[in-house]
Order: C-alpha cells, then sequence, then structure tokens
C-alpha cells in the first residue's frame, strides 16, 4: 500500500510505503503550539519506507527527552507535513490531516494526557486506549 500526504498548497508531499509502525494522538503543549488545535497526531512510518518530494524548510527543537526533533513544513502554506524524532531515528512522523485519506488511519494511543484538553474525548480503537508519556 502506498499513502500520499501533502501541505495546503500542494508544494510539499510525502509518499509512504506499506502499513504505519504506529499512529499517536500527542496532547503536549509543543504539539497544541505547533497545530494551532489541542492535539497532534502522529502517523509513523519506517524511515526507508518514506520519500518527501518539494521544498521545505525546518524548524528543530528539544523535545521531554532532551533529545532534537526536526520538523519540515512548506515554505509558501507553512503546513507541518513530517517530522524526525532523534529519540526515534528509524522513524518518521507524517501529520494525519495532510494525508489524503486520513480517516484510514485510526490512532492507537494517546500521550501526554496530563495536558489534554478536558473537552477532548478520543474512542481510540473502540475504547482499548494507551495513554501513557512517549
Amino acid at each position: 500500500m502506498k499513502r500520499e500526504a501533502s501541505c495546503s498548497c500542494g508544494t510539499l508531499s510525502i509518499t509512504a510505503k506499506g502499513e504505519p509502525v504506529k499512529i499517536s494522538v500527542c496532547h503536549c503543549r509543543e504539539c497544541q503550539r505547533r497545530t494551532g488545535s489541542a492535539f497532534g497526531v502522529a502517523v509513523f512510518f519506517d524511515k526507508e519506507r518514506v520519500a518527501a518530494s518539494g521544498a521545505s524548510n525546518s524548524y528543530t527543537r528539544s523535545g521531554d527527552s532532551g533529545r532534537s526533533i526536526e520538523f519540515r513544513f512548506c515554505p509558501a502554506c507553512g503546513s507541518t507535513v513530517f517530522w524526525m524524532p532523534e529519540f526515534r531515528e528509524d522513524l518518521v512522523a507524517v501529520a494525519l490531516g495532510c494525508f489524503d485519506e486520513p480517516s484510514s488511519l485510526v490512532p492507537e494511543q494517546s500521550v501526554y494526557e496530563e495536558n489534554r484538553m478536558g473537552w477532548v474525548g478520543l474512542d481510540l480503537l473502540g475504547g482499548d486506549c494507551q495513554s501513557r508519556k512517549p
């Protein structure tokens, strides 16, 4: 299976082959700031199964682990399409909302629940949610 994802204007895109390694909802304050929403959703793929095309800019920050996370975003529209966490060097995370068919990708875990907005309720994998820190 091949999945396509792109930014809002279509300048930056990514193709991922195969099934994701995991799909995670993150409620950390940094994901809230990055998305401008209550949480972010990362679809993780093995690095060697992902190919990006188009121009991108990057922003690198430190995560709670002290290791860096490099975010790649479109220089035209600003959409963050994917990122590479140093603590998981073999994986690339792709923003769920950037996929052509995001509804086919269902999160299986929720992390940083202590920062979850009180009005957010998730039914992950039929209610079998793993809530933990990454």
